[in-house]
């Protein structure tokens, strides 16, 4: 899993509350094996018209959207049943973080553990960040993890909080599994060491 210090990116206003993850990404898609590949499929209920063709109005259709990194979305994001093709849907497509004021349970521990950075922050400061991207579709917002704050231009940075040993894992680009494999010879020495026991 890459490392995540810093992002900078502009971002995609989606500020409706409790989107579960059959909305994210619905379940006729969950047959797929490639994780990149379900980006593809990313709100594809929400994405399209009844024709097939591609909703102009949706966010992530704007051509404002392109490149977009960071996801800004409502209360309860991520709700519904557990399936963690919700998180890899949305890095997917490119997102390396989502900013809303809460997430459901499940979604942010799949999300930590796959790279996707969730990052909860006060309703009013949502609704800063939210008033100033839609007047602003491309300004840029940074997310520094080492200091836990998003800063948006001049504004002094809005602090955030994440578990410290998810944050250590993000940090240095391992998910729990690679955590442990990398004390692998101090785990093996203290059983050596404590074998008789």
């Amino acid at each position: 899993m890459p490392r995540f210090t810093r992002l900078t990116s502009h971002a995609v206003p989606l500020p409706m509350a409790d989107v579960d993850t059959d909305q994210i990404i619905p379940a006729r898609f969950l047959k797929a094996v490639d994780r990149e590949a379900m980006g593809e499929h990313l709100f594809a209920d929400w994405r399209t018209l009844p024709d097939g063709s591609q909703d102009p109005d949706f966010p992530l259709n704007r051509a404002s959207a392109d490149g977009a990194r960071i996801l800004l979305a409502g209360s309860n994001f991520g709700c519904g049943s557990s399936r963690e093709h919700a998180v890899w849907a949305l890095a997917g497509a490119g997102f390396q973080a989502v900013i809303a004021p809460s997430f459901a349970d499940i979604f942010r521990n799949n999300a930590l553990k796959n790279g996707l950075l969730p990052v909860a922050l006060p309703d009013e400061n949502i609704r800063e960040v939210l008033s100033r991207v839609e007047s602003d579709p491309r300004l840029s917002l940074t997310i520094d993890l080492a200091q836990e704050t998003v800063s948006i231009g001049s504004r002094p940075p809005i602090q955030f909080k994440i578990d410290p040993f998810a944050r250590r894992c993000l940090l240095e680009g391992v998910d729990q599994l690679g955590y442990i494999l990398k004390h692998a010879d101090s785990i093996t020495a203290y059983e050596d060491a404590h074998a008789s026991i």
